[in-house]
């Protein structure tokens, strides 16, 4: 079993930064990839980053390409989500998923293993 733990979130002016913290504990070798998701009521959580286990890829959503970076630190087996020149369209509730193995890690259903979320607000 993997646990994730968010945090981070908070409420911020469109323009300002959050630094998002994704904290894997348990059997954290089984995540190939991690990723990060963003949801809103009624709506399905739609991908943002992720980060693979040997870095060769770090795909982001269109939304927040140039805006957003993801990195990882493996001796804290934690994963940042450094958030920049925030909008208001970013609103939502972060969740840091693991995914085991290589595959589409575009699709949040690829991703076995979810945190908590973190709520993240951008005022206009």
């Amino acid at each position: 079993q993997v646990q994730l733990v968010e945090s981070g979130g908070g409420l911020v002016q469109a323009g300002g930064s959050l630094r998002l913290s994704c904290a894997a504990s348990g059997r954290t070798f089984s995540c190939y990839t991690i990723g990060w998701f963003r949801q809103n009521p009624g709506k399905e959580r739609a991908f943002v980053a992720a980060i693979t286990r040997s870095d060769a890829s770090s795909p982001y959503a269109d939304s927040v390409k140039g805006r957003f970076a993801i990195s990882r630190d493996n001796a804290k087996n934690t994963v940042y989500l450094q958030m920049n020149s925030l909008k208001p369209e970013d609103t939502g509730v972060y969740y840091c998923a693991c995914q085991a193995a290589p595959a589409n890690l575009w699709s949040a259903s690829n991703y076995p293993y979810w945190g908590q979320g973190t709520q993240v607000t951008v005022s206009s």
